[in-house]
């Protein structure tokens, strides 16, 4: 499951590494892409802040929205005095997937691997090929090439992005988040299961996911960069930023928003109407899935909730990690 948050990680990445130059003043593009952004900002903009308090719509006690980083340094994965208290004070906390489920965490493989008997050797050339098994023959992997060679792409683009971190250890939120409510016992669940959220991954054609994949591997300083500005804007709790960086680029991956970020929202935030009414909870996602018109604080509003910033100061990290 940690592979398949990777995974979506690393689309924001490519998202972000694929952005127009922002000095390329003829790029239509750009422009459009600021046009949009104009549209947006007729709302007011959004407090620097990851923590939400929703309240109102007939809650007896408030639920908290959280948005979480599946991948950080565990330096940064810190929570703040505001955060540890919405854990101590809800009676559970709902993940994107239930993260205390072992029949799904032990089932989770079998997700991952694309459909068919495809191997990644039928999606490329043999010269591309070769590339992409010489450039995990000569790096640390947490597994053999040879049993690598039948996952969906995009999640061997995670092992990558995860090593490139610059970090002897990566944890991410979620995990922080769940060492914190073992302490008080709290119920955890998930609004999604791991088959679904890795059969998102079979609506993107293996043959892009490749192509990305050798992309990301010659371009490799380039998404980097990429994924630490993308670690800084979330340090910095700049959910206007973050969606910016990951609004639709021209890499092609933003075709696929609606799929992986947008639906999402909309079946969570259905989802929610009940599940927030039956019991205080923290809501623990992607923050990428928070701002915007399509967002999960706007369309709580919109359902009638009351959703207010509040402060979310984490301790200083004891080293810098991007």
């Amino acid at each position: 499951m940690k592979l398949l948050w990777l995974a979506f990680g690393v689309l924001s990445v490519l998202c972000a590494a694929a952005q127009p130059n922002s000095s390329d003043k003829s790029n239509p593009t750009k422009a459009k892409t600021k046009s949009n952004t104009t549209t947006k900002k007729k709302n007011a903009p959004l407090e620097k802040t990851l923590l939400w308090e929703i309240s109102g719509n007939g809650l007896t006690a408030p639920s908290y929205l959280f948005g979480t980083m599946h991948l950080l340094c565990a330096d940064d994965a810190l929570l703040s005095i505001n955060l540890k208290k919405a854990i101590k004070e809800t009676d559970r906390i709902y993940f994107e997937i239930d993260m205390d489920d072992m029949s799904q965490m032990m089932g989770a493989i079998k997700y991952i691997r694309m459909n068919d008997n495809t191997r990644l050797s039928d999606l490329l050339t043999a010269e591309e090929y070769a590339r992409i098994k010489d450039y995990f023959q000569q790096h640390k992997t947490v597994m053999p090439f040879s049993m690598m060679e039948r996952l969906k792409p995009y999640m061997l683009t995670s092992f990558i992005s995860e090593s490139g971190m610059g970090c002897e250890k990566t944890n991410g939120m979620e995990m922080t988040i769940m060492q914190e409510a073992n302490k008080y016992d709290k119920e955890i669940k998930g609004l999604e299961t791991a088959e679904f959220q890795a059969g998102l991954f079979d609506s993107i054609p293996y043959e892009k996911q490749a192509k990305e994949l050798l992309q990301y591997i010659d371009s490799i300083d380039k998404y980097k960069g990429s994924t630490s500005e993308l670690v800084k804007v979330y340090r910095d709790q700049d959910l206007e930023k973050m969606e910016a960086l990951t609004m639709k680029s021209e890499s092609g991956i933003g075709d696929y928003m609606d799929l992986l970020v947008y639906n999402r929202n909309r079946r969570w935030a259905d989802q929610l109407q009940t599940i927030l009414k039956e019991k205080p909870t923290l809501v623990a996602v992607g923050a990428g899935h928070l701002p915007g018109e399509n967002g999960m604080i706007m369309l709580l509003r919109k359902a009638g909730f009351t959703v207010k910033p509040l402060k979310n100061i984490p301790p200083q990290p004891k080293t810098k990690s991007a």
